[in-house]
């Protein structure tokens, strides 16, 4: 028995030392953010705890029902709460305000210019890399590198996406479209349209990002195998358990005693490691002798590498596994979430898939998309573009973050001068500044790709511009950050943008795509609860993404 009550007296004193430590923070915190002079809100748990993390929605679904439940706490202490929030909090507190936590105070800003400015100023507002620590599964990589080892690395990232590179991605993306809408339109409805949209991502980066190219198999055609019998397999294995490999490591990973999942797991990471290093090595091999081989991304990431190591050093061999596994994190999860939002908004709006059709009949004059040509084509794309414009600025699936690091920062908002407190950190509102109505008008909450398109500029005034010779219609500078800005800029900006015009342009010549319709239910009805499904049921696991799109079934039919 008395082992009971000491047991119940430490947990006791944990809990009571935890309580005590979280009110100092907070206090701490809550001076540091009155000295900006802004609106303030405080939460009693950091946003970055990764136990709340795991329990928050699940905690506050059940506060909220309390009658206190309406309240800052269930507000904003919920991963996701930016989406749903939009501009509603701006509009009521200005451009800039705070959340203080126990951990940091995030510092929500809505100004387009002051935005600009903290891009433009990445050595007074860096990127917070005890975040992006977990990312170095590999070794470290551009997302988490500092100083001159990040000049380095972007330097070499930058030679490593080029035209060259996006010319595969196009003839990729083509080939790959064609067989998901072949195995697609063979059935009478699809509920993996996620799935399949992955697996287009997977084998895209594949042939990209390592040279290796793979036939697209639908959802209900693959066959269930080891990950640690092919490349492929180990990759699609690494990225579909990202959660697992970044919150438990590699090293926990390879305990023997670990459910039979989680080793399968550690093989992946093993089997993916040991693909690395035997391309590494041969692409190293091939450079020595002078040879010219192909303008994958490990290819063209060795060479710059051992250019770079004439003049700098080069990457590490870590930097470079490091930098292969970012570029397909990156290059994977959020192209593929992006294409299954723009589906299923797609499937909402015939009036857009008509729209979109046009401008591919347009311009393809009648070749079928293996004719397709990158250099001619992709530029006058701009309504597939607009599409993957339109869907980021409502549902932006990477939030870039900053912080003020150890020194105060002062940021010019609306006239006024604010100094933010070291230690700070600094969050763009996407979900707010990309759907403010100051600067996207009053259906700003509308998806609606059109409002990216403008005539042509060197059209006349009484002649409408044709499908595929219109220009792009940019916000102010700052209203869309859907890649970041300034140095540190999303180096594969063009690499997805290629991938998604490629497939919009081979799903949408001949092909409409509309939500199945369910018993005692309209078309428009099925069309009004997709687009609510979107809305409701979107959140983030590791990147924001739609929770359940099977539960919204799709069928393709000819135009």
């Amino acid at each position: 028995m008395a082992w009971y009550i000491v047991l119940l007296t430490a947990a006791a004193l944990l809990i009571g030392a935890t309580l005590v430590s979280t009110g100092v923070r907070l206090l701490q915190n809550y001076w540091a953010a009155r000295s900006m002079g802004v609106p303030i809100r405080i939460i009693p748990i950091s946003p970055l705890n990764p136990f709340w993390v795991l329990l928050d929605r699940k905690v506050l679904s059940v506060i909220r029902r309390l009658p206190f439940g309406d309240n800052s706490f269930t507000r904003y202490n919920w991963r996701g709460w930016e989406v749903e929030d939009r501009y509603r909090s701006h509009s009521e507190m200005g451009d800039i305000w705070v959340l203080v936590t126990p951990f940091k105070n995030w510092v929500y800003i809505n100004d387009p210019q002051a935005l600009m400015s903290v891009f433009r100023r990445g050595a007074n507002f860096p990127r917070p890399v005890f975040i992006n620590e977990i990312l170095d599964v590999f070794g470290p990589n551009i997302s988490t590198a500092e100083g001159e080892r990040w000049k380095t690395q972007r330097r070499i990232a930058t030679h490593c996406f080029n035209e060259r590179n996006n010319n595969i991605v196009w003839s990729e993306a083509v080939s790959l479209a064609n067989d998901m809408l072949h195995y697609w339109t063979t059935k009478s409805s699809v509920t993996s349209s996620a799935d399949d949209l992955r697996t287009l991502s997977l084998h895209v980066l594949s042939r990209a990002g390592f040279g290796k190219s793979f036939k697209f198999v639908g959802h209900d055609e693959r066959q269930p195998s080891s990950p640690s019998n092919s490349y492929k397999e180990s990759l699609q294995t690494v990225l579909e358990n990202l959660i697992l490999i970044l919150g438990l490591g590699t090293k926990f990973l390879a305990n023997p005693w670990l459910p039979r999942k989680l080793r399968t797991v550690h093989e992946a990471c093993v089997s993916f490691q040991k693909y690395m290093t035997s391309l590494y090595e041969e692409e190293k091999q091939a450079f020595a002798k002078g040879e010219v081989r192909d303008d994958n991304l490990m290819t063209s990431l060795v060479r710059a590498s051992q250019n770079e190591a004439k003049i700098s050093g080069g990457l590490t061999e870590s930097e470079i596994y490091g930098n292969m596994f970012a570029f397909n994190f990156a290059g994977h999860d959020t192209t593929a979430h992006t294409f299954t939002f723009a589906l299923y908004f797609l499937a909402a709006h015939p009036d857009v898939q008509d729209w979109l059709s046009e401008e591919i009949r347009h311009v393809s004059g009648g070749r079928p998309p293996s004719e397709y040509d990158y250099r001619v084509d992709f530029p006058r794309l701009k309504r597939c573009l607009s599409v993957m414009y339109e869907t980021i600025r409502l549902y932006t699936v990477v939030p870039t973050i900053k912080w003020t690091d150890s020194q105060a920062q002062s940021l010019t908002i609306n006239n006024r001068e604010i100094i933010i407190p070291p230690n700070s950190m600094v969050a763009p509102s996407y979900g707010s500044v990309q759907t403010d109505p100051r600067f996207w008008g009053p259906d700003s909450l509308v998806w609606k790709p059109s409002r990216w398109i403008k005539p042509s500029a060197s059209s006349h005034a009484d002649v409408v511009s044709k499908p595929g010779e219109e220009d792009f219609n940019m916000p102010v500078r700052g209203a869309f950050i859907g890649w970041s800005d300034g140095v540190r800029d999303c180096p594969g900006r063009k690499f997805s943008q290629v991938e998604f015009v490629a497939t919009m342009a081979s799903l949408f010549l001949d092909w409409r795509v509309e939500p199945v319709v369910a018993k005692d239910e309209t078309l428009e009805r099925a069309r009004q609860r997709v687009e609510d499904l979107i809305r409701t049921d979107s959140g983030p696991v590791l990147l924001l993404q739609m929770l359940h799109p099977e539960r919204a079934p799709l069928v393709w039919k000819r135009r």
